[in-house]
C-alpha cells in the first residue's frame, strides 16, 4: 500500500499511539480530557479508543474513563525483559571473551528464529563475527539447540518446520528425528554444540539463559576456529560458557535447583 492510503494510516497509527501515551501518563483518563491532551476532536479520539479497546491496549472503566490494557502492558513487559537481558549479560559477555579470547554472542527467539541481540567480540586476528539483528538456523546453531531443547515437541516441530532442513554441511542434522534426538542429549548434558554444522571449521559452544521462572530466554555462545576450539578444548568452553550463562541467568533472578 502506498499514496494517500499509506499517508492515512500512518498518521491514524501516530494518532492512535498518541492516545495511548497520553493515557499512559494519566492512568485513568475521560475521553473529553484525553481528547483535549492530544488536540484532536472527541470523535477522533472515541474511533481511536474503540480501535485500542477492541486489541486490548485499553480498557474502559465506569463513568466513562479509560485506562491501559493489558495488550499494553505485554508489549512494555517484553521490552523491560530484554532491556534487563542485555544489562545482565554484558559484563558476564565481557568477562567470557577476556577469559577465552574469543567472540561471545547472545541469541533469543524472535519471529521463529535465533536472533542475535549481542555480541562481544574477542581480540584474536582471525575471529568469528556475527551481524547484530541475524538469525542462525535453529536446527543448525549451538544456540537454536539451547533455545529449542527445554521446550515440548509440539512448540520445537511448529518452530522447524517440515523436514528435510537445509544441510549447510555435511554435518548438518536434516531430520526432525535426529534433531530431537539432539536436543535430548542438549537437554542431558545442559549445553550445546555446534560441531560445524552451519559452517565447516567453525565450532560453538552454546548455553541456555533463564527467567527468574526457568523459563529459557536466550542462548549464551562462544564461536571459534577449529584450529582454536579443538576436540581437547571443547571440555573447557563447555565449563566457562556454561558457568556465564548461569551467571547470567542468576542476574535475571533463576535460583539453581538443589
Amino acid at each position: 500500500m502506498d499514496g494517500p492510503a499509506a499517508g492515512a494510516s500512518v498518521r491514524t497509527l501516530e494518532r492512535g499511539l498518541a492516545v495511548l501515551a497520553a493515557l499512559a501518563a494519566r492512568r485513568t483518563a475521560t475521553l473529553t480530557v484525553l481528547a483535549r491532551d492530544v488536540n484532536l476532536s472527541a470523535s477522533t479520539v472515541s474511533r481511536l479508543l474503540d480501535t485500542l479497546v477492541h486489541q486490548g491496549f485499553a480498557e474502559g472503566g465506569e463513568g466513562g474513563t479509560y485506562r491501559v490494557g493489558p495488550r499494553a502492558a505485554q508489549v512494555g513487559s517484553a521490552y523491560d525483559a530484554h532491556d534487563a537481558l542485555l544489562a545482565a549479560a554484558g559484563p558476564v559477555m565481557r568477562l567470557l571473551v577476556d577469559d577465552l579470547n574469543e567472540s561471545a554472542n547472545l541469541a533469543a527467539l524472535r519471529g521463529g528464529g535465533a536472533v542475535y541481540v549481542a555480541q562481544v567480540e574477542g581480540r584474536q586476528l582471525v575471529r568469528m563475527f556475527t551481524q547484530l539483528g541475524a538469525a542462525a538456523p535453529l536446527h543448525a546453531s549451538g544456540v537454536g539447540k539451547a533455545l529449542l531443547a527445554w521446550r515440548d515437541d509440539p512448540a520445537v516441530t511448529a518452530l522447524l518446520g517440515t523436514d528435510p532442513f537445509p544441510a549447510f554441511t555435511p554435518h548438518s542434522l536434516t531430520t526432525l528425528d535426529t534433531y530431537r534426538a539432539e536436543l535430548a542429549h542438549v537437554r542431558a548434558q545442559g549445553y550445546a554444540l555446534d560441531d560445524q554444522e552451519r559452517e565447516l571449521g567453525v565450532r560453538c559452544v552454546a548455553a541456555p539463559i533463564r527467567d527468574a521462572a526457568g523459563a529459557v530466554v536466550a542462548a549464551l555462545s562462544v564461536s571459534a576456529p577449529t584450529s582454536r576450539l579443538t576436540g581437547d578444548e571443547v571440555p573447557r568452553f563447555v565449563v566457562r560458557v556454561t558457568q556465564a550463562a548461569q551467571d547470567i541467568s542468576r542476574a535475571l533472578g533463576w535460583t539453581a535447583p538443589g
